[in-house]
């Protein structure tokens, strides 16, 4: 009995002083990380006053890129909803947002261009409230079906509004497409002038102060996306990716949260497709194809389905590399600038990250961001010795009693 009473002890103490010494451990690692994401934020920050236009205009190009992404994440990644339509939604923010603060009339063909000269901001916040609306209006339809057929489904919402882009002229300006205003904020606006803006002798026109736009803008987005999939209704999203039969039984409406979820992945694409039309200066229908809507599957596929932070990398990998294939075409192999011979930038981008998904879904299914969780966790694990592990046990002394099972060995949790 003395010496059952001694080998208790011995384990208790065993497995506090290896819970105590990972604590320090695991506050050294969110040491580490808030620090990364401060200086990522720093060099975000000060980026416009070392790079020139190109990188600019292309980090813009992923800000607005990343906001659509994220939303269909949250549609397919999250939710499980399989969606063709987002270059449909897109199309309605880009458009809603050129026809609310544009202005009518023209040159030549553009002469019956309407537009009701409101404010951009006005036009922004219209276009995304229209995307989410024509969501909304889609979701009784998305709740009904599953899978294919739901993504066949909804392809035919992007084929309606090419349609509709290319007919309607007097809003959408036809084939030729229509000029995008610029953008402005309480009298302030993102053009290359008026006001002049000098910022530590670098003066900031529209690719800088644009820069700044797409990245508040995409970091809202990111923080309300994570905030979302923390709460109630996050967790209930995921349960309907599981079984929509037991989040049913664990009382889940699942049509609410189904029509919910696309009107929130849709308002996430108009934004992109206001973004969009700022970063081009115009729309055209055949920037609201097909194509775009497999490019944004290409990019949460990329990035890792579920995964927030994966829809941002995966946004920049499929936006970013035709932009430098197209600015590089001189000097890698095989690329071509345009109306020359050899492939063309953005047909080697799109083999590019066409490989890339073969090689994620049949290597790393998690995507970009489960190769970083898998970093950091071999990272994590490789300095946990030196903070201090869990001691192996001696072993028993013949003769003696046993001693109690631990709590894994009764039932519970181990992970």
């Amino acid at each position: 009995m003395s010496e059952q009473t001694v080998s208790r002890p011995a384990g208790a103490t065993r497995t506090g002083s290896a819970s105590s010494r990972s604590a320090p451990a695991r506050s050294r690692g969110s040491v580490v990380k808030w620090v990364l994401i401060a200086a990522l934020l720093g060099f975000l920050l000060v980026f416009p006053l070392y790079f020139d236009e190109f990188w600019l205009r292309t980090g813009f190009a992923v800000f607005g890129a990343a906001i659509g992404a994220i939303g269909l994440n949250l549609l397919v990644g999250t939710t499980g909803q399989l969606s063709l339509a987002h270059a449909f939604f897109l199309a309605v923010g880009a458009v809603s947002y050129s026809y609310i603060s544009g202005e009518s009339g023209g040159l030549g063909t553009r002469a019956g261009i309407e537009g009701l000269g409101l404010p951009p901001v006005v036009g922004m916040v219209v276009g995304v409230l229209l995307a989410g609306l024509a969501g909304l209006v889609f979701s009784p339809i998305a709740a009904r079906l599953r899978g294919i057929y739901l993504g066949v489904a909804s392809l035919g919402l992007v084929f309606i509004g090419v349609h509709v882009i290319n007919t309607w002229t007097p809003v959408t300006g036809g084939f030729n497409g229509r000029a995008a205003p610029e953008f402005s904020l309480f009298g302030f606006t993102f053009g290359n002038s008026d006001p002049q803006l000098w910022v530590l002798g670098v003066p900031f026109r529209e690719a800088e102060r644009l820069w700044y736009l797409g990245l508040v803008l995409a970091l809202a987005a990111y923080v309300f996306a994570r905030n979302l999939l923390r709460s109630r209704p996050g967790r209930a999203l995921q349960t309907l990716r599981d079984s929509e039969v037991a989040a049913s039984v664990m009382g889940v409406n699942v049509q609410a949260y189904k029509a919910r979820v696309f009107l929130v992945s849709s308002m996430y694409a108009g934004l992109s497709g206001v973004l969009y039309a700022l970063s081009i200066g115009s729309i055209a229908p055949e920037s609201f194809t097909l194509v775009v809507s497999i490019q944004y599957l290409a990019m949460i596929v990329l990035g890792g389905l579920g995964s927030v932070g994966g829809a941002a990398l995966g946004a920049l990998f499929v936006t970013a590399l035709p932009l430098l294939f197209q600015q590089y075409a001189d000097v890698l192999p095989l690329v071509s600038a345009p109306g020359q011979g050899g492939i063309s930038a953005g047909f080697a981008a799109r083999f590019l990250y066409g490989a890339a998904i073969i090689l994620i879904v049949l290597f790393e299914p998690a995507g970009l961001a489960g190769i970083a969780q898998r970093l950091t966790s071999r990272f994590r694990r490789g300095r946990a010795p030196a903070h201090g592990g869990v001691t192996t046990p001696p072993p028993e002394q013949p003769g003696s009693a046993p001693t109690p099972s631990d709590r894994p060995a009764q039932g519970s949790d181990t992970r």
